[in-house]
């Protein structure tokens, strides 16, 4: 077993990225797993007393797994509404890609618990 230092934890790459088909928006996009940090941001947003909003929920999701080309952030949370705007059937698509490539899933949540 390799025993890891600070150095190669805090340098390793461990947030998957993965490209998703968007017919509807004229091509793909790219998503990646949330930080730690992220997960906090996206928890606070949805829990502000609008979380049984699901459009609220998908585009806060989606406004920090969204990234470009060099897995920059597309988005920022103050842009929750111009994301809510858009197509809820294809909000939907590709915030499920969103919470299967973060463990948010029902597979993920039923694996996890097995474990």
């Amino acid at each position: 077993m390799n025993l890891l230092n600070k150095l190669a934890i805090l340098s390793a790459t461990d947030c998957r990225i993965e490209t998703v088909d968007v017919p509807e928006w004229g091509g793909a996009v790219r998503i990646r797993a949330m930080t730690g940090a992220e997960r906090d941001a996206f928890r606070t947003t949805i829990s502000d007393g609008a979380s049984n909003e699901v459009g609220r929920f998908e585009a806060a999701l989606l406004a920090l797994t969204l990234v470009d080309e060099n897995g920059n952030r597309l988005f920022e949370l103050a842009e929750l509404d111009a994301l809510r705007a858009k197509s809820a059937t294809v909000l939907d698509r590709v915030a499920k890609e969103a919470m299967r490539i973060n463990g948010m899933d029902a597979d993920s949540q039923d694996a996890a618990a097995k474990n």
